[in-house]
């Protein structure tokens, strides 16, 4: 019988060996050719401000499934984060350009007044693919720099101009191994993460090691894409120039968006995609965040002082209305003995009823 449960139990491992549990952002993602890759949009931020703002409080464009929530962990909504589905769409390994986005509506006077304001305050938009933020690099001379996101739009010469094209580069790495063990190039993998069995992963893919953006400016033809769905092809050459601007905003017209892709084989491996993020310099710390954290910390530590204070006090009253009874009653039980050692002694008022 007990040859018969170990034999149950080999089993049961073997069938289960291809499934793990993993930490949302740290498990890679092996994708094949033409799989659909999402982008989700984050707060928008400035290295100026300390508050950030939702990205879809801008007209940008919404994807036509609406505006979903996509944090994956608790981490991320601890840390302020406000993870969203954007309607940027890609596909493994497949160039795409001239696609259109949409068209914004015209823009009211407090859609204009807001865009202006978060341009002064030089807020970024920031993407994410694969866990991955969107990095762009920036020449000035000579020296490269490195930046998460991209800004709203720039002020020149008392206009106001909005980044309404984007240009991606995606960078992949091809694993021609099937075990994701040798893939994180460790051996203690084995345990933690699948090597074999459902979704494939017999079959080699690409994986995510880097994800760039390119900021544009462009002039659109309001006429041209009137007739235009969302992913449809933009009629004429798209031009993404980084040293002009040519669409200042404006109070009753809109925006219209588009965006292209292109991809990359990199010989970056995926434990190693997170370097040229460890590289930024010129950071600046959040205070606002630090504060706001801070504050909750107080206040909770503030509601747990108070309620220990009530237990305590409560507790010691307790205490003493059981010491005050106990005294009390012991000075009962005293004096009835008193007067008892008192009667012994004294003579009865009658004490010829007691003889015999």
């Amino acid at each position: 019988m007990a040859s018969f449960g170990i034999w149950v139990l080999t089993i049961f491992l073997v069938f289960q060996s291809g499934y793990g549990f993993y930490l949302p952002g740290s498990y890679p993602h092996k994708y094949k050719v033409g799989d659909p890759l999402s982008v989700k949009v984050n707060s928008l931020t400035s290295i100026d401000t300390e508050m950030p703002f939702g990205y879809y409080s801008l007209p940008f464009c919404k994807p036509a499934e609406g505006v979903k929530d996509s944090a994956e962990n608790l981490g991320e909504l601890l840390m302020g984060d406000r993870i969203e589905n954007s309607p940027y769409r890609f596909k493994m390994y497949t160039n795409e350009t001239l696609i259109f986005l949409c068209q914004s509506g015209k823009l009211s006077a407090d859609e204009f007044k807001l865009l202006k304001e978060r341009i002064d305050e030089m807020y970024q938009v920031n993407l994410i693919l694969d866990n991955l933020p969107a990095i762009r690099y920036t020449v000035k001379e000579g020296f490269v720099s490195r930046w998460t996101g991209y800004p709203i739009g720039v002020k020149f010469q008392d206009m106001y101009y909005v980044f309404n094209h984007l240009k991606f580069k995606v960078l992949v790495h091809k694993y021609e191994e099937t075990n994701v063990a040798r893939v994180m190039g460790t051996g203690d993998a084995v345990d933690v993460f699948p090597s074999g069995g459902k979704g494939g992963s017999d079959v080699p893919g690409y994986m995510v090691v880097g994800f760039e953006v390119i900021p544009c400016s462009v002039m659109h033809n309001g006429n041209v894409v009137k007739d235009l769905k969302m992913y449809d092809k933009y009629p004429s050459e798209i031009k993404c120039d980084t040293t002009t601007v040519t669409v200042p905003i404006k109070e009753g017209e809109p925006i219209v968006f588009t965006y292209e892709v292109a991809f990359e084989e990199s010989d970056i491996k995926w434990p190693s995609r997170w370097d040229a993020y460890l590289k930024m310099e010129g950071s600046k710390v959040h205070w606002f965040s630090i504060l706001n954290s801070l504050m909750v910390i107080t206040f909770l530590a503030g509601i747990v002082l108070v309620i220990f204070l009530r237990t305590v006090r409560r507790d010691l009253t307790r205490y003493e209305e059981l010491d005050k009874e106990a005294q009390a009653q012991m000075n009962e039980e005293l004096s009835g003995w008193k007067l008892v050692v008192g009667d012994v002694f004294r003579a009865p008022s009658h004490p010829a009823l007691l003889c015999i």
